[in-house]
């Protein structure tokens, strides 16, 4: 196996504690447990720096060993994975923590977030500062939020005294999200978009593939340039090889304003995945 060392070729931002993620990272939602080693493999010898798993995704085991065995540098894998919703609440932040990092076989994790902020338990600021104690520790580099609205943000700022460093939300041509990306500018907290193709139903949009054809790219390569321009961080998916490689080659060209503007004004306010307002999975078995 050959895997590149360099990482100059994906840029990253600097997040609101100093730390720095790459602007592209490699995704494993709905990756297949028994698949997902050969896939975080084969981004890493594409050129991924950043992958992302979460407890749910049922997959930190292989993405872990995946990384141990590439033989690149810990310092040079960005590693992000998710508390679960039954797992919020202080002490129990803790333990789903040591269980995580048990599975990644990883001494520390650079970036933890709150999978989903679930209201109704009234548990996620209690679950931030059990972040804020292991970050003491030294056992995770940044931390952050998944899914979180603007009232939630607001909540954790106001009661913890810290802005979280991520907030990796629903995000693709037809959910924009411009008010809340505003509202990150604002803040200095980065944008890290899930389920940036719209989970493909986005691959098939006339628009896009009409600036796929113009600009001889595939649409999914179309739609990853205008997150990258737009200033989101970006963790597309696949489980093929030839994808995986295709997704990363996107550093090669730009999108002109308009192509950026034409694709901006396909926002819909559409979801494909749950409203984070309401969205309780999991309380069930906390």
């Amino acid at each position: 196996m050959t895997f590149r060392s360099e990482t100059s070729q994906v840029p990253s931002i600097i997040l609101n504690d100093g730390k720095v993620i790459p602007k592209l990272g490699f995704g494993v939602y709905l990756v297949p447990e028994a698949e997902t080693h050969d896939a975080v493999t084969a981004a890493l010898q594409a050129g991924y720096r950043s992958i992302d798993t979460a407890t749910l995704y049922g997959n930190e085991t292989e993405v872990g060993q995946a990384i141990r065995e590439s033989g690149l540098p810990r310092d040079e894998v960005f590693v992000t994975t998710k508390l679960w919703n039954s797992d919020q609440g202080y002490d129990s932040t803790l333990r789903a923590f040591d269980a995580s990092m048990e599975r990644l076989g990883l001494d520390y994790l650079d970036l933890y977030l709150i999978h989903w902020p679930v209201e109704q338990a009234d548990r996620y600021v209690d679950t931030f500062r059990a972040f804020q104690a292991l970050r003491s520790q030294g056992r995770i580099g940044s931390i952050g939020v998944s899914n979180f609205q603007r009232s939630h943000l607001e909540r954790v700022i106001g009661e913890t005294g810290e802005t979280p460093a991520v907030n990796q939300v629903e995000l693709h041509p037809s959910l924009a999200q411009p008010e809340l990306r505003a509202f990150h500018a604002e803040h200095g907290i980065a944008t890290e978009a899930w389920g940036p193709l719209g989970q493909g139903s986005e691959l098939k949009d006339p628009t896009i593939t009409q600036i796929a054809r113009e600009i001889d790219r595939t649409p999914a390569q179309v739609i990853i340039r205008w997150h990258l321009q737009l200033g989101n961080v970006v963790i597309p998916k696949s489980v093929k090889p030839a994808r995986i490689q295709e997704n990363f080659d996107v550093f090669s060209f730009e999108l002109t304003l308009e192509q950026m503007q034409i694709i901006s004004a396909l926002d819909t306010a559409t979801r494909v995945g749950p409203d984070p307002d309401v969205f309780t999975v999991g309380l069930e078995n906390a």
